[in-house]
């Protein structure tokens, strides 16, 4: 079996990207909203303390991702990315 993604990081990435997409969306249902939180904001402490040329990889990365996506909620998802999880000072 074969693997698309061209490297490790891309299928890592690819998959973050998927679970975190998974646990912001979900609802009281599906996922207990603490946990969802604790979740989410780990993920984002450990972004924002890779060092920067780490950061600068994933941003670039992230964004091959978000123009190669059809899907438009997915899309928004990989671009919002680097601000909601700390590679990027809010622009706000």
């Amino acid at each position: 079996m074969t693997s698309s993604y061209p490297s490790l990081t891309h299928a890592l990435a690819e998959a973050l990207v998927d679970v975190l997409g998974f646990i912001e969306g979900s609802d009281n249902e599906q996922m207990d909203q603490d946990d969802a939180v604790i979740v989410l904001d780990s993920v984002a402490h450990v972004c924002s303390t890779l060092p920067n040329d780490q950061q600068q990889e994933l941003i670039a990365l992230l964004g091959e991702m978000a123009a190669a996506e059809p899907n438009p909620a997915r899309r928004k998802f990989l671009e919002e990315f680097p601000e909601g999880f700390g590679l990027v000072d809010d622009v706000s």
